[in-house]
């Protein structure tokens, strides 16, 4: 017995060699960082906050999460008529133009009910009394200026920014990234808006303080096998959930094999929340090429917004 238990051993130590040739590696760059390059895909139908209805409930069962996603599926399903032709119109586009994503967000095997991970109840850390006076700031200035001229619409309106971060969270279509990578720099270049932030990886600092930026300013580094990258600079219109200009995120880019990146996410911003929060976002890859958004074609529907506000003013 123990004879054969030692010719087995050693049939499968023989084996290890061809096993890990075998199992699935995250490919690497000339220089010896993961090869975050190509396509990728974030879309999903996990919220950011955790619903109430699985509140204490941080994963899901396989089975649990077929129901979920049917019933997403079926709830946002635009095709679905409304209850009047004034619902149906102001729906806007047919379910054609919608690729929001089909399924919840798997980490690690597990199904996620938040893409919160941080606090542990998947959802928003209050606001800071600072926060909640610039929120509420920020809907008296929307209600009693809503066009009194292109700057008091929204950056997504005005087709300068939606959803393509930073930070990266999903949203009603184009949720795509391509990743370019330098031994000194990295390229995040996103389909929605076709914004690209360019992140030198060669240790220099921050921009002055004096000069903000939408996107903020990035920086990256490598810590280990994880990318990680460092924005601070943001403007005052920059709002990530009630972020304020003294926002600081930090993004990890992690290759955790051939096909899937895990991008995850610090908001921290002591002025405007009680404590940092955390989410975490998969992403997969993708073939194909990202393709230019051109938004409004050139926003037009921007001076009808403002005409029309110019008209309700002569009233």
């Amino acid at each position: 017995m123990i004879r054969r238990f030692c010719i087995a051993s050693a049939a499968i130590v023989a084996l290890l060699p061809h096993l890990a040739a075998q199992a699935p590696k995250s490919p690497h760059a000339a220089n010896g960082h993961p090869d975050l390059q190509g396509v990728w895909n974030f879309s999903t139908i996990t919220p950011l906050e955790r619903p109430a209805e699985f509140a204490g409930k941080e994963f899901l069962t396989d089975a649990e999460a077929k129901a979920y996603e049917q019933r997403i599926a079926e709830r946002s399903n635009r095709d679905n008529r409304e209850s009047s032709a004034e619902a149906d119109v102001s729906s806007a586009y047919n379910e054609f133009w919608w690729d929001r994503g089909v399924h919840a967000a798997r980490v690690h095997g597990k199904v996620r009910t938040s893409l919160i991970v941080d606090p542990p109840d998947g959802r928003l850390p209050p606001l800071t009394a600072e926060g909640q006076a610039r929120a509420t700031a920020r809907a008296d200035a929307r209600r009693e200026h809503p066009a009194d001229g292109p700057e008091d619409r929204s950056l997504g309106e005005r087709c300068l920014l939606f959803n393509a971060g930073p930070p990266m969270l999903s949203g009603p279509y184009n949720n795509f990234v391509q990743i370019l990578q330098t031994r000194d720099h990295v390229v995040i270049h996103n389909e929605m808006i076709h914004d690209a932030r360019v992140v030198a990886l060669d240790g220099r600092p921050h921009l002055p303080s004096s000069v903000r930026l939408l996107l903020g300013d990035s920086r990256g580094r490598w810590d280990g096998d994880t990318l990680v990258v460092e924005t601070t600079n943001f403007t005052d219109k920059t709002n990530v959930r009630g972020s304020g200009p003294g926002l600081k995120l930090t993004e990890r880019f992690t290759r955790e094999g051939p096909s899937t990146l895990l991008y995850q996410f610090t908001v921290d911003d002591p002025a405007s929340f009680t404590k940092p929060w955390t989410a975490i976002l998969p992403m997969t890859r993708a073939d194909g090429q990202l393709y230019e958004y051109a938004c409004h074609e050139g926003n037009y529907a921007m001076t009808g917004i403002l005409r029309g506000a110019r008209a309700g003013e002569r009233k």
